[in-house]
């Protein structure tokens, strides 16, 4: 167990109480904690290891995404379909099963995300609320090749991987409604980075879900929050979607439609060169963060200083570890504001901002403030 088993810190709202009961690697090595501009939830964890908030070596993230399903026994009974839930555990569930994929040397099993963007030529399974979210509606849908929806329809064991657990509320609502398409569902096992739920209200939630659970993650603890007297609520922005129909501007099945293996980078991704000891901010774009992931890795292996990060929807306040908030039109057509966070100009000798949108959603303001290079995945002949 690592020294660090509690902590108390005081927040904009409030005082946040942790306790570790269990730890693969220290708390401090996993997570800090910043306030939220959500008066739903007026804290967040914010995971050091997770590629989202604050910048990660990709080797980091990968050793993360092994640890996790090297827990995942490999004679799980199958199909089995892997869920990352948008947007910040997308990368890590797409990791994972990637990861498993190696470890187990299994075929029978599925990737996809939950989107909050709609797609009028794909059929949607399911929708399912985040309660305390700053964008609570999730969409769930059917994999695009027939397939990849037999085998979902053939699930035996769901794995859910979030970055981390509060309440589990989110996995019993993910898994319900899952539950009532995959008729012949025998196991789940959710998955975190870090779980604060505690044994009690980890086996209520095991008594809730539709099937046999277990719950493996790289720490579990307890998490309590006392608001201050005087705390005013904190204003949230608007972050959720205007609901028009985004099928032309994410054209590519990345993820939210069912993927077996990732899909490779596209030529004049794969093409991109780096020089050894170049200091790289590879930079995801709301739900586009695995292929940037991958892009991270490979310019790793050319010798460069390489970090990863992504744009987020995720309204926090400056302080704590939140320092510096960039914020400017999200790249998905919605109006809605998203926000990069603790990004220095001049900190890196590149940033390479990555795209499944096409070149008309560029985030002008962001490339000109932090002197980046859009990366179009997507491009025409690509």
């Amino acid at each position: 167990m690592p020294a660090m088993t509690r902590a108390s810190v005081c927040l904009a709202g409030g005082t946040l109480q942790v306790n570790v009961d269990r730890s693969d690697l220290a708390l401090d090595d996993l997570c800090g904690f910043a306030s939220r501009r959500n008066p739903k939830r007026p804290f967040i964890f914010v995971s050091r290891v997770l590629g989202r908030h604050l910048p990660v070596q990709p080797r980091v993230m990968r050793m993360i995404h092994r640890k996790l399903a090297a827990k995942l026994p490999n004679d799980l009974p199958g199909p089995v379909v892997v869920i990352g839930m948008a947007e910040t555990a997308i990368a890590l569930g797409h990791g994972i099963q990637d990861a498993w994929q190696t470890l187990a040397g299994r075929q029978d099993l599925l990737f996809l995300h939950s989107t909050r963007y709609r797609l009028a030529d794909h059929r949607v399974l399911a929708r399912f609320e985040e309660s305390h979210s700053h964008a609570t509606g999730h969409l769930i849908y059917e994999p695009a090749a027939p397939a990849d929806a037999a085998l979902f329809a053939a699930c035996r064991t769901l794995v859910l991987v979030d970055d981390e657990a509060s309440t589990g509320s989110t996995f019993i609502a993910l898994a319900d409604v899952c539950r009532r398409h995959m008729p012949h569902l025998s196991q789940i096992a959710c998955v975190t980075i870090t779980d604060w739920m505690g044994h009690a209200r980890r086996e209520e939630v095991r008594a809730e879900l539709p099937a046999p659970t277990v719950f493996l993650s790289l720490l579990e603890g307890r998490h309590s929050f006392s608001a201050a007297s005087d705390a005013r609520a904190p204003r949230m922005p608007d972050v959720t979607g205007n609901g028009e129909v985004k099928d032309a501007l994410i054209p590519v099945n990345w993820g939210r439609l069912g993927l077996r293996t990732p899909r490779p980078l596209p030529d004049h991704v794969a093409a991109i060169r780096a020089r050894r000891g170049e200091r790289i901010l590879v930079l995801g774009t709301g739900e586009f963060v695995y292929p940037p992931f991958q892009l991270a890795r490979r310019l790793a292996g050319m010798g460069a200083d390489v970090r990863v990060q992504a744009t987020t929807r995720s309204p926090i306040q400056e302080g704590t570890e939140i320092q510096g908030i960039l914020e400017f039109p999200d790249a998905y057509n919605d109006g809605i504001p998203n926000f990069l966070y603790g990004v220095r100009n001049g900190q890196y000798d590149r940033v390479l901002v990555c795209y499944e949108t096409p070149p008309e959603t560029a985030q002008t303001g962001l490339l000109a403030t932090l002197g980046a290079e859009p990366v179009f995945f997507n491009a025409p002949g690509a």
